[in-house]
C-alpha cells in the first residue's frame, strides 16, 4: 500500500512532544468482523473479534463500547434532546419519537468473551459497560469475541436505510465500537447528536448481502473477482443469492459502508496514484454533475496534498448516501441531488476531513472546532482555487458567521462539550465559523507564510495520532517563534471579543501627528495599521502585542515596527512623523483578517478632520 507502510508500526510506539508533559501514547485495536445483512427487514447478525493493545501506563479493569444505533429509539437521549432544544436539527426534530418498532435502530450484544472467558456487561443507552474478567496491564494485549445483532433505522441522522434520495443503506456507526482511552481517561460519550472519537487500528470486515447490491466501503476490496459488478466490468455468474464483500482498512479509526442495487460505480486514478471511487445512483438528473465532479475531486486531493501533506491511503471514495455530508475513514457519504457548485463544495469539505479528523484525529466531542474549523478553513481556500473564483479573502463567510455569533449574546466557549451547547446554531457557528477564523486570524497574527508552515509541520508530527489544541499551538510557536498561549486561551476558552478603534487623530506639532488607539474589549491582538498619505504613498505600521515577545516579519517595502502595546493599557499613543494635513487615511487591519466585532471605529479619513473644523 503505496504510502501507508512507512507510517504503520510507528503509530503505537512513537514517542514525541507531549500533550500532558508525558510521553505520547495511544491505544490500538484490530477488528475482524463478519456481518450478514437481510435487506428485506434491515436486520443483521455479526461476529467480532477485537484484539486490544493497552499502550497506556495504566491498568484497565473495564472497557466501554459505543452502540450508536440505540440512539434511534423513542426516549433515547438523542430523541429527548432533539425534542427539548430550542432549535432542533430539522433532520431529526421529533422523528425518533414516532418510529415504530420495525423502523427503529438497535445494536444488541448477545455474548462477549475476554480471552475465551465470559465477561459481564450492561447496555446503558448507546454505551456498553464491560467489567473485565482480568485486567489489561500496561503493554499487554487482550482478545474480545462478541456476537451481536442490529437493526438499521429509518434514515434520520447520518446512518440509516432508504434515505430521502433513495439510497438503501448508509451504514455508519453500525457496529459495537471500542471507546477511546487516552491521557484524559475513557471517552465513553453517549451518542446524542454530535461527532466521534475512535481508537486507531486495522479492520478486516466481511459483509454478506443480496447479490444485487453494490457495496462501497472504507477499506480495500479483497475479492473483486468474486464480486464482479461494482469493481470490475464483468458480472460474476453465481447460483448464490448473496455476495460476501471482503474489505481490509489499515490504520483507521472507523469503518463505514453503503450499499444500493442502483449504484453506478466510476473510478479515476489521480496524478498521485490515489484511486478515486464514485458511487451514485442511476438517476439521469444527477449523472452529469457526478461525472464532472470526478475531475474536481482529483484537483481537491492534489491541493490538500500540497498544502497539508500527502494523502496516505491508496483510495478514497465519494458515495451518495447519508443525510448531508459526513466524513468517514477513506470515504465520505454525501447527498447527491445538488447543484454542481454545491456538490463540489460538500466534497471539498468532506475530503478535507480526511486530513483534519481521519489523520489528525482530534476528539470531536471536545475539540469540534479543530476538525470542523480547520476543515472549513482549508476547503474554502481549495474551493476558491478549484472553482476559479479567486476571492481576495475566501473566508468572508466564516468571519460573517463568527461575528453574528459574537454579537448574538448566546456564544459559549469553544471548550464546551459538543452536545452541551444551548443552541444548535451556536454550536455550528462556534465549530465551523469561529474554528475557521481561528486559523485565518492566526495567519494575521504570525503571517501567512508561518501559518502555511505550521499546517504542514502539524501534519508531519501528528498524522495517525490524536492531537489536542495545545499540540497545535505549540507547533505554531515553534514555527514562528511567537508566544501564542494567550491566543489559544482567549479565543477558545473564553467568549472575549476583539474591538480596537482609532480614538483620536490630532496634530502633535507642525511636523508630526499623534494617533490615539483604544482597546474596547478584552481580547488582545497585535495591530496592523495602514497609513495612506496625500502624495499617494502608503506605510504599514506594526504594533506588536507585548505578551507575544515577538515581531511579525514582513516584505512590505514601507514597513515600520512601533513600540509594543501591553494588554493592560486601554489606550496607545502612536507618533507619525508626518504633519496631519499630509495624512489621507489611517485604518486598523485593512486585511479584515482580525475578527474585530465593531469595524466602525477602525478607519480615520482626512474628511473627518475637515468636517470637525467646519
Amino acid at each position: 500500500m503505496k504510502k501507508l507502510l512507512l507510517s504503520l508500526g510507528l503509530v503505537v510506539s512513537t514517542f514525541c512532544g507531549a500533550q500532558n508533559n508525558t510521553s505520547y501514547w495511544q491505544q490500538h485495536v484490530d477488528y475482524t468482523m463478519d456481518v450478514e445483512m437481510n435487506v428485506e427487514n434491515y436486520q443483521y447478525d455479526g461476529s467480532q473479534e477485537l484484539v486490544y493493545t493497552n499502550n497506556s501506563p495504566d491498568t484497565l479493569n473495564r472497557v466501554f463500547y459505543h452502540l450508536y444505533f440505540n440512539a434511534f429509539q423513542p426516549g433515547s437521549e438523542m430523541d429527548v434532546r432533539s425534542r427539548t432544544i430550542k432549535d432542533p436539527d430539522r433532520r431529526v426534530g421529533d422523528r425518533i419519537s414516532k418510529l415504530s418498532e420495525s423502523e427503529q435502530g438497535y445494536l444488541k450484544v448477545l455474548s462477549l468473551n475476554q480471552n475465551g472467558n465470559k465477561i459481564s456487561f450492561e447496555e446503558v443507552g448507546t454505551v456498553l459497560e464491560v467489567e473485565l474478567d482480568e485486567p489489561i496491564l500496561p503493554g499487554e494485549k487482550t482478545t474480545f469475541n462478541m456476537e451481536f445483532e442490529g437493526q438499521v433505522p429509518v434514515q434520520i441522522r447520518r446512518s440509516g436505510r432508504n434515505s430521502a434520495e433513495g439510497v438503501a443503506l448508509s451504514m455508519s456507526q453500525w457496529f459495537p465500537k471500542m471507546a477511546e482511552y487516552d491521557f484524559e481517561g475513557w471517552h465513553a460519550t453517549p451518542y446524542i447528536g454530535r461527532e466521534f472519537h475512535g481508537v486507531w487500528g486495522d479492520f478486516d470486515v466481511k459483509i454478506t448481502l443480496d447479490k444485487a447490491y453494490t457495496v462501497a466501503a472504507s477499506g480495500y476490496l479483497q475479492n473483486p473477482e468474486e464480486i464482479g459488478h461494482g469493481y470490475t466490468d464483468q458480472e460474476v455468474e453465481t447460483k448464490a443469492d448473496t455476495h460476501t464483500w471482503h474489505f481490509i482498512a489499515p490504520e483507521v479509526h472507523d469503518f463505514t459502508w453503503a450499499a444500493d442495487p442502483d449504484y453506478i460505480h466510476d473510478k479515476r486514478i489521480a496524478e498521485d496514484g490515489t484511486i478515486l471511487h464514485f458511487f451514485y445512483q442511476d438517476d439521469e438528473e444527477i449523472i452529469e454533475n457526478w461525472k464532472k465532479l470526478q475531475e474536481k475531486t482529483e484537483e481537491l486531493l492534489l491541493f490538500f496534498n500540497k498544502n497539508i501533506g500527502p494523502y496516505p491511503w491508496d483510495q478514497y471514495s465519494v458515495v451518495q448516501g447519508g443525510d448531508g455530508g459526513m466524513e468517514y475513514a477513506m470515504l465520505t457519504l454525501i447527498t447527491g441531488e445538488r447543484s454542481f457548485p454545491s456538490l463540489v463544495g460538500v466534497t471539498a469539505h468532506e475530503l478535507a476531513h480526511a486530513w483534519f479528523q481521519h489523520l489528525m484525529a482530534t476528539n470531536e466531542s471536545k475539540y469540534e472546532w479543530m476538525d470542523e474549523g480547520f476543515t472549513s478553513y482549508i476547503s474554502s481556500i481549495a474551493m476558491n482555487q478549484v472553482m476559479e473564483t479567486y476571492a481576495e479573502n475566501p473566508h468572508t463567510g466564516s468571519y460573517r458567521g463568527y461575528l453574528q455569533l459574537a454579537n448574538s449574546g448566546v456564544e459559549q466557549p469553544q471548550t464546551t462539550q459538543a452536545d452541551r451547547y444551548a443552541l444548535n446554531a451556536a454550536y455550528g457557528a462556534s465549530a465551523y465559523s469561529k474554528g475557521a477564523v481561528f486559523l485565518a486570524q492566526l495567519g494575521y497574527i504570525i503571517g501567512e507564510e508561518n501559518l502555511d508552515k505550521t499546517l504542514k509541520r502539524y501534519y508531519d508530527k501528528w498524522k495517525f495520532k490524536h492531537p489536542t489544541p495545545n499540540d497545535f499551538i505549540r507547533i505554531a510557536e515553534k514555527v514562528s517563534g511567537a508566544e501564542l498561549e494567550w491566543y489559544l486561551n482567549d479565543w477558545t476558552r473564553t467568549t472575549a471579543t476583539i474591538d480596537y478603534g482609532i480614538k483620536e487623530v490630532i496634530e502633535a506639532d507642525e511636523n508630526s501627528t499623534k494617533v490615539i488607539l483604544e482597546r474596547h474589549n478584552l481580547m488582545p491582538m497585535p495591530i496592523d495599521l495602514t497609513v495612506r498619505y496625500t502624495n499617494g504613498q502608503e506605510e504599514e505600521i506594526y504594533i506588536p502585542l507585548q505578551m507575544m515577545r515577538w515581531e511579525k516579519p514582513s516584505d512590505h517595502e514601507n514597513w515600520t515596527v512601533a513600540e509594543d502595546w501591553a494588554w493592560a493599557y486601554p489606550t496607545y499613543d502612536l507618533k507619525i512623523d508626518k504633519p496631519l494635513n499630509e495624512i489621507e487615511s489611517i485604518e486598523i487591519d485593512e486585511s479584515q483578517l482580525m475578527a474585530d466585532v465593531n469595524r466602525d471605529n477602525n478607519l480615520y479619513t482626512a474628511q473627518e478632520t475637515s468636517e470637525v473644523q467646519e
